[in-house]
């Protein structure tokens, strides 16, 4: 039996000009495009060949595309039309990146991360929504460091990772900022759940060496979405009052998050860098 975005082991049965044409048990012809340089197959040996539906004709390529059916991994955006994208995936055919399946703002020439799916005509197509896709049988415990791409994001939960590119991962709303899909993270698994999914803190190897000053203040810019309104001149006692810490501390503070290119210093408040 044919399936369609897999590699499989299939019988040649005859060579035409342009084509070869592959059969499985049943007998289903399946057509491979001649390349130049091709090795020699004689009739009646077998090949693995990867299978698609090109207009409702089943096509096949000697080469393993980049991703099969239910893999995840990273493609380069080769162009953006009307109706969606189409992404280079080893194969002459481009593979089709739907718009409805599309997160986040796409770029030519970019990589993003994508699972492949038969859509409901049976065409292979990319996606971008892999929830379904990962696993939550990671090997990994809290503490453990891990690194994994932003694949969506859901306000009021956060940034959902693809933890190594197979796992769960979450990143929850109030410990990232500044981050977008398609970016990747480095950071630590806080918590296990029950159901295997792994909870993240993004920032716990950005401020793991700060005193307790410079950590404080960071999380509180964190929390107000990367600004706060004071500086070196803000007066002490609003500083006392803001932060709970002289004014000399705040300064030597935020000068050590400056010199960590952490922040920026403005003469309107201090905020994140990008």
């Amino acid at each position: 039996m044919i399936k369609l975005g897999e590699m499989q082991s299939l019988r040649l049965n005859k060579v035409e000009q342009k084509h070869l044409i592959f059969i499985d048990e049943n007998g289903t012809e399946v057509y491979v495009t001649k390349q130049k340089g091709q090795e020699i197959i004689e009739k009646g040996e077998f090949r693995e060949v990867f299978v698609y539906k090109n207009n409702n004709k089943l096509e096949g390529s000697l080469k393993r595309p980049f991703l099969v059916i239910g893999e995840i991994g990273y493609l380069k955006v080769n162009d953006i039309t009307d109706i969606g994208a189409f992404m280079d995936w080893g194969l002459d055919k481009e593979l089709f990146l739907p718009f409805a399946q599309q997160k986040g703002q796409l770029r030519v020439g970019h990589q993003y991360i994508v699972g492949v799916y038969l859509d409901k005509s049976e065409r292979l197509c990319a996606t971008m929504d892999i929830y379904d896709m990962l696993s939550t049988e990671s090997p990994y415990k809290v503490g453990d460091r891990v690194k994994g791409t932003i694949y969506s994001m859901k306000r009021g939960l956060g940034a959902m990772v693809a933890v190594e590119d197979k796992y769960h991962g979450l990143i929850q709303e109030k410990d990232f900022f500044g981050k977008s899909i398609g970016d990747k993270v480095d950071a630590r698994v806080v918590k296990v759940r029950e159901d295997g999914k792994l909870n993240l803190n993004l920032f716990d190897s950005v401020y793991s060496k700060m005193d307790d000053d410079a950590e404080k203040i960071y999380k509180m810019l964190v929390k107000a979405k990367g600004f706060l309104p004071y500086n070196d001149r803000t007066h002490p006692d609003t500083i006392k009052a803001t932060f709970n810490m002289s004014k000399n501390a705040f300064k030597i503070a935020i000068g050590r998050l400056y010199k960590r290119k952490l922040i920026e210093i403005t003469d309107r408040g201090i905020k994140l860098t990008d």
